[in-house]
């Protein structure tokens, strides 16, 4: 059986359920983004939140970088 490459990525999401409010990360692929459903209350009615995401250069390197600009360069930080 051979898989797509969107099958094979299952990125880690967070999630808001909006039923009973708690907030959980689950590890998905997009194609079954649809049918997650909370694990305190079984609700389908969640919401994927935005998030942060850190990234390890290629080459081999120790530091890390967050995926989320600073809060200055979108205007609401003190300049």
């Amino acid at each position: 059986m051979s898989r797509t490459i969107e099958e094979m990525i299952m990125p880690i999401y967070e999630f808001a359920c909006s039923k009973c409010g708690r907030s959980f990360e689950e590890l998905v692929s997009l194609s079954k983004i649809d049918e997650v459903v909370c694990p305190k209350c079984g609700s389908g009615q969640v919401k994927k939140k935005m998030s942060t995401f850190a990234s390890k250069p290629a080459s081999g390197g120790s530091s890390f970088s967050l995926g989320a600009s600073s809060a200055s360069s979108c205007g609401t930080g003190s300049v």
